[in-house]
């Protein structure tokens, strides 16, 4: 896993262990009940961490990428480094990865987290909608993204354990042709609209949300953590997803 500096805005290194947003502001508490922090174990035994989000009672979104050999998500949280009355942690039954799933080449950076049990959804924990299989966001429009991690490229010390957010811009299908494997059917190129980026921290995972709809998952960026950034485009699995869920209910 890498670092999403990007925001996340903008980008993490595809491979490392953290996403981030960088420049970001603090999110009011509780105010993006849909976010979810998952704490990772690999199969080596290391620890890391990732973004998601909520997307029914038993079942949080991610980026594939963010699998490992347990994993604990946490729900309700502002603040992960306290233990918040708001706070539900429950451990993941089953991880399904996207079939056509490629490490090398980021496309098809997705997957399901099925829960051991459901959640119960309050004002701190909520689903959040997914886009139908025909939405395409159009080049220029403004989204949103949040997570927790490094605040900083260079310095690891600049860590936020509370939420933070970011505004980026959708970019037209070229700012991404940095990137060779680059699928404008199944990604999506993002950018941000001034010299902001996102914190890094949870290597990926957290949602691009686009007037209130989850339209994109935090993937893949460049080393450097300058714009753009990739995100997995989550229309074309809207069919997959809603066959998972009804094969669980």
């Amino acid at each position: 896993m890498q670092a999403l500096l990007f925001l996340m805005a903008l980008v993490l290194p595809s491979g490392a262990g953290a996403e981030e947003i960088v420049g970001g502001v603090e999110s009011r508490p509780h105010s993006r009940p849909y976010m979810a922090h998952l704490k990772i174990t690999t199969e080596k035994g290391y620890v890391t961490f990732c973004g998601g989000f909520l997307i029914s009672r038993q079942f949080v979104l991610t980026a594939a990428h963010c699998n490992g050999r347990e994993i604990t998500v946490t729900l309700g949280t502002h603040d992960v480094s306290k233990r918040e009355s708001t706070q539900q942690k429950i451990k993941v039954e089953k991880q399904i990865i996207h079939k056509n799933y490629n490490f090398f080449s980021n496309i098809h950076d997705i997957m399901l987290l099925k829960l051991e049990k459901e959640v119960e959804l309050c004002l701190a924990v909520r689903v959040v909608p997914l886009p139908s299989p025909s939405d395409f966001i159009d080049p220029g429009t403004m989204c949103q993204a949040a997570g927790w991690g490094q605040t900083g490229v260079t310095d690891p010390t600049s860590y936020t354990y509370t939420l933070r957010e970011v505004e980026l811009r959708i970019m037209d299908v070229e700012a991404c042709k940095i990137f060779s494997e680059y699928d404008y059917n199944f990604q999506m190129c993002v950018g941000s609209p001034g010299r902001m980026r996102s914190p890094e921290g949870d290597s990926g995972g957290g949602p691009l949300l686009c007037a209130g709809v989850a339209h994109g998952i935090v993937s893949h960026g460049r080393e450097d953590a300058k714009p753009p950034a990739v995100f997995t485009r989550i229309s074309p699995y809207v069919s997959w997803i809603n066959i998972v869920l009804s094969a669980s209910s």
